[in-house]
């Protein structure tokens, strides 16, 4: 079993997050901070699909790329600019999420589970992620029948 994770519920609004790759992963993760309401900008040459309300620079990640971010995500194919991205964030103290190394995140994506005005994230240890899923479709079925009043 992986280590067990603390749920913290941070306030986004307003807040710079900085993901660097512009793939699926990257998107969809740039995708969920900006619907939180974090000011998010991408840094990639090119992206994977639309980026509504999300800032692109089209080039490649450059050391300096993080100033004044809360949180950083690193969703590039390749380890080595991930792991720099990771390096800057911690010389700046950044909050910071690798796709492609659970081990070296300071924070996770939760599978986001949202209705009847409540917000629930679900995490799971990385031993079964198709339990997860399950179980968060579960929760976010609770929580739209919770806003339809049933």
């Amino acid at each position: 079993m992986g280590n067990k994770r603390f749920p913290l519920f941070v306030d986004l609004a307003g807040r710079r997050a900085v993901v660097v790759g512009g793939g699926t992963v990257g998107l969809r993760r740039g995708e969920v901070l900006r619907r939180f309401g974090a000011e998010v900008t991408v840094i990639s040459p090119t992206l994977a699909g639309s980026a509504e309300g999300i800032r692109h620079v089209a080039r490649r990640y450059e050391d300096g790329d993080l100033a004044g971010a809360f949180l950083a995500v690193a969703a590039t194919d390749v380890p080595a600019v991930n792991a720099a991205v990771g390096r800057e964030a911690r010389r700046l103290g950044i909050f910071f999420n690798r796709s492609d190394d659970p081990a070296d995140c300071d924070f996770f994506f939760p599978a986001v589970c949202e209705g009847g005005g409540m917000v629930a994230g679900l995490a799971g240890d990385g031993s079964d992620h198709k339990k997860t899923a399950r179980t968060a479709e579960a929760i976010r079925k609770v929580l739209k029948e919770s806003e339809d009043g049933t």
